[in-house]
Protein backbone atom coordinates (compact mmCIF):
# COMPACT_ATOMS: atom_id res chain seq x y z
CA UNK A 1 0.00 0.00 0.00
CA UNK A 2 3.23 2.59 0.53
CA UNK A 3 3.98 2.33 -2.67
CA UNK A 4 0.85 3.22 -4.31
CA UNK A 5 -0.24 6.23 -1.61
CA UNK A 6 3.35 7.51 -2.42
CA UNK A 7 3.12 7.26 -6.06
CA UNK A 8 -0.62 9.04 -5.78
CA UNK A 9 1.20 11.57 -3.77
CA UNK A 10 3.73 12.30 -6.74
CA UNK A 11 1.35 12.71 -9.04
CA UNK A 12 -0.46 14.94 -7.20
CA UNK A 13 2.87 16.63 -6.62
CA UNK A 14 3.77 16.59 -9.84
CA UNK A 15 0.39 18.20 -10.94
CA UNK A 16 1.05 21.06 -8.73
CA UNK A 17 4.15 21.90 -10.05
CA UNK A 18 2.80 22.50 -13.77
CA UNK A 19 0.09 24.19 -12.37
CA UNK A 20 2.12 26.65 -10.95
CA UNK A 21 4.77 27.07 -13.93
CA UNK A 22 1.93 27.30 -15.87
CA UNK A 23 0.50 30.26 -13.80
CA UNK A 24 3.93 32.08 -13.67
CA UNK A 25 4.19 31.48 -17.48
CA UNK A 26 0.60 33.23 -18.09
CA UNK A 27 1.54 35.85 -15.49
CA UNK A 28 2.21 39.31 -16.65
CA UNK A 29 5.79 39.18 -14.98
CA UNK A 30 8.74 40.46 -17.52
CA UNK A 31 10.27 37.27 -19.57
CA UNK A 32 13.71 37.37 -16.90
CA UNK A 33 10.83 37.23 -14.05
CA UNK A 34 9.09 34.25 -15.41
CA UNK A 35 12.48 32.21 -16.31
CA UNK A 36 14.13 32.59 -12.81
CA UNK A 37 10.41 31.60 -11.10
CA UNK A 38 10.02 28.76 -13.17
CA UNK A 39 13.65 27.21 -12.30
CA UNK A 40 13.01 28.07 -8.65
CA UNK A 41 9.97 25.74 -9.08
CA UNK A 42 12.07 23.06 -10.85
CA UNK A 43 15.05 22.76 -9.08
CA UNK A 44 13.70 23.57 -5.66
CA UNK A 45 9.66 22.05 -5.93
CA UNK A 46 8.93 22.64 -2.22
CA UNK A 47 10.72 26.06 -1.09
CA UNK A 48 10.00 27.75 -4.48
CA UNK A 49 6.33 26.36 -4.39
CA UNK A 50 5.96 28.38 -0.94
CA UNK A 51 8.40 31.41 -1.96
CA UNK A 52 6.00 31.39 -5.23
CA UNK A 53 2.61 31.46 -3.61
CA UNK A 54 4.06 34.57 -0.68
CA UNK A 55 5.94 36.49 -3.32
CA UNK A 56 5.30 35.53 -7.01
CA UNK A 57 3.57 37.02 -10.01
CA UNK A 58 0.46 37.67 -9.07
CA UNK A 59 -2.79 37.95 -12.28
Amino acid sequence: MGIEVGGLFGLIWLVIIIWAVVKVAKSTASGLAKLIWILVLLFFPLVGLIAWLLFGPKG
